[in-house]
């Protein structure tokens, strides 16, 4: 039997690091875009060993092989859109820069993996600085939580009028647009994003779910923008749509290991297995 060819589907490019657990990374992002019916192609920047219950040792992949990677899936496959997540360090990011520009890898969405949702610095100075003057600039929007748009834009988070000041402030770094995620938020603000694009300054809001499996969420959220932007959306539209699918998977989150289970990427699946 001679198989079927297909018809060509759009293809995401994922930038990040691998998370053994499964939750968050390179694995979430991949769930992500088949979810979306994109063809998923990745570069690792980095290994880490971990579960639900944390981190116990992170090895980063040379930046040439960070590059080459890129070079192998654009110059064979071509990507629709990008995104970028755990770059790790300073080598790292200044490279990943300079194959978005020599490889044209927009449109590029940068989850700046800078400050863990509990506030605790994941990268050294060296690496906030290049991401922040280096790859930011270049990004079509970035997707800072609240300590990440605190360390971007140099201000204290609190309130919503803080998260809107900040994404203005942000947005001066010459990205083309800002959310600044509230799921670290405390009250009522807990899960308010905010978008500001240059013109529209919006608040985005969704239901919220009450679990304690997030993890992966920051990942599936930018991965999910991306596998929009890859099927033609429109930016506002394309974080619309992630946040929806991320507040349905965080319904169908998995309660597995001892810790912090990952969000339900295949709730569909789960669905049907009711």
């Amino acid at each position: 039997m001679i198989a079927k060819t297909q018809s060509r589907v759009s293809v995401a490019l994922t930038i990040a690091g691998s998370d053994s657990g499964g939750g968050a990374g390179i694995q979430a992002d991949l769930k992500t875009f088949a979810f979306h019916c994109v063809h998923g192609t990745s570069a690792l920047t980095c290994i880490t060993s971990q579960n639900t219950q944390g981190v116990t040792r992170v090895d980063a992949l040379p930046s040439a092989a960070v590059m080459a990677q890129l070079e192998a899936v654009v110059s064979d496959i071509g990507v629709q859109a990008t995104k970028t997540g755990m770059l790790l360090n300073q080598e790292i990011i200044n490279a990943v820069a300079l194959q978005v520009k020599a490889l044209d890898l927009s449109p590029l969405v940068v989850d700046p993996v800078m400050v863990s949702r509990t506030g605790a610095q994941l990268i050294d100075d060296d690496a906030v600085a290049s991401l922040r003057n280096v790859l930011i600039p270049l990004a079509t929007i970035v997707t800072p939580n609240r300590y990440e748009a605190q360390l971007l834009s140099g201000l204290e988070i609190h309130t919503i009028d803080d998260m809107r000041q900040a994404a203005q402030c942000i947005h001066q770094l010459g990205v083309k647009a800002v959310l600044v995620k509230g799921g670290a938020m405390t009250g009522n603000l807990r899960g308010v994003d905010v978008w500001f694009d240059g013109q529209e300054l919006s608040t985005l809001t969704t239901e919220l779910v009450e679990t304690t499996n997030t993890h992966g969420t920051g990942c599936t959220l930018s991965s999910a923008i991306a596998a929009n932007l890859a099927l033609g959306k429109d930016l506002l539209q394309a974080v619309r749509l992630a946040k929806d699918y991320v507040t349905t998977a965080l319904k169908y989150a998995l309660n597995i290991g001892q810790g912090t289970g990952p969000v339900g990427h295949f709730f569909p699946l789960l669905l049907s297995r009711k």
